[in-house]
This record gives C-alpha cells, structure tokens and sequence, in this order.
C-alpha cells in the first residue's frame, strides 16, 4: 500500500507516556484510532509522526509541548473563593467543570487544589507544557 500521506485515513494503536514512563492513554485494551492525516484531528506531532510508516511498522515520537497540547499558562489557573461557586457545586480535587463564557463558548477547568475559602481552578490542557513519548503501531492505510 506504500507509505502514510496527508490525506490518507489510517488506523494506528498507540500508547502515550510522560517523561516519567506513566502511561496517560492506550489503544491497546480497544479498537485502533482512525484518523485522516492531516485533518487536525490529532495533535501535530502525532500526525507528522506517522507519516512515512507502512502498515505493519512501528516506532517512537517523542513530541514537545509545541507540537502536542502547547506551553502551559499560569494566567489560565485562577483562585476563587468557594461562596462565588453555584451552590450546587460541591468542590473536590481532580473534578472537572464547565465554564460558560459571555460570548457563548464553554471552557473545561479542572478543581487542582482547595482550602477552606478558595478553590484553585485550572483551564491548561492536562498535558499542556509536557513531552509527550507514542508508541505506535500502524495497523492499516485505507487510500
């Protein structure tokens, strides 16, 4: 079939590590990702990562914050105090909230820290600011 291109819909399993050797996502338990290279679908160094690979090859990216899920900003970690809170909201750590804005979008935010008065909320992508490490396997290139 030849080698992975832009614009051809492939099938790949993957495992995705952090420097530290923890794993934060596997194929290997469920079907393969399938993605049409190229489309944006996937962060940019996994796309370019399987490009030139033949079904059956494997190998390992490593992928910098720039080409994966961007730098992390302190500017988008904000204290708030937990009387600004709905009411229905119970704060834990680790729980993930929606935030609407004015102009209609939603962000996703993370409870990263808590005390009595405040809540730490975070909207950085979990992974923002992290070298990413995939193993991959190309399964199958479908033209």
């Amino acid at each position: 079939m030849g080698q992975a291109k832009n614009g051809d819909k492939v099938k790949v399993h993957y495992t995705g590590k952090l420097d530290n050797g923890k794993v934060f996502d596997t194929t290997q338990d469920r079907d393969p990702l399938e993605i049409i290279i190229g489309s944006g679908k996937v962060i940019p160094g996994f796309e370019k990562g399987i490009i030139g690979m033949e079904s059956g090859d494997t190998k390992t990216i490593t992928i910098p914050p720039e080409k994966a899920y961007g730098q992390r900003f302190e500017d988008l970690v904000l204290n708030v105090k937990k009387s600004d809170l709905s009411q229905d909201i119970k704060p834990t750590i680790g729980q993930k909230l929606k935030v609407h804005q004015t102009d209609g979008e939603t962000i996703d935010i993370v409870v990263t820290d808590m005390n009595d008065d405040t809540v730490t909320l975070d909207a950085n992508h979990p992974l923002a600011g992290k070298t990413l490490t995939f193993d991959i396997e190309l399964v199958e290139i479908a033209k």
